[in-house]
């Protein structure tokens, strides 16, 4: 999969990835924002690892987004199942040297788009941590809705926290402008 977003892209991730995505991913900041499971430090063969499970899905879910077509973060799905099978959740991560830039609004702008057919959703949600302002207006600028708090939902780096829920419904994307780049 790839799609040409302008100043940036999503598509699948290339086994010589690896050392590009550690270098962005080995990031304290970065993992402060992000669930456990995102190793911290993060080394490059994390990075194989996680290559070669995102390569390996089917439907294939985790992508790379990239810049200059090298890899600088990554967004995502997990999808729901059973009842829920027409929803899933939403992540990305971006570098911290290409925070600021409008890049993750635009890689969440196109990736909902192609969510909602690919794998035939009608909601999309994402649960960031409440203290991460800087993703909540990703969110917002993608058109993404808060739905609710979710007090003392979550534990990071030894700190109890809050979570927000926002979600768009199939529909609404259409209505998402083009993102900024400021």
């Amino acid at each position: 999969m790839q799609l040409d977003l302008g100043s940036c892209g999503v598509r699948s991730f290339r086994e010589p990835d690896a050392a590009e995505l550690a270098r962005h991913a080995n990031n304290r900041n970065v993992w402060l924002q992000l669930r456990d499971r995102f190793p911290h430090p993060y080394a490059v063969d994390d990075a194989r690892g996680f290559i070669a499970f995102a390569s390996g899905a089917d439907p294939e879910t985790a992508f790379a987004i990239t810049v200059d077509d090298r890899p600088v973060g990554s967004i995502g799905v997990v999808l729901g199942e059973d009842v829920e099978r027409c929803s899933a959740e939403i992540g990305y991560w971006l570098g911290e040297t290409y925070w600021g830039r409008g890049i993750a609004t635009r890689a969440l702008v196109g990736f909902t788009r192609h969510a909602f057919v690919a794998y035939e959703l009608e909601r999309l949600f994402a649960v960031p941590l409440a203290a991460n302002a800087a993703s909540c207006r990703v969110l917002e600028k993608a058109g993404y809705r808060l739905e609710g708090r979710m007090r003392r939902s979550a534990v990071k780096d030894g700190v109890v926290q809050d979570q927000l829920l926002y979600a768009i419904v199939r529909g609404e994307d259409s209505e998402v402008a083009e993102a900024d780049e400021t």
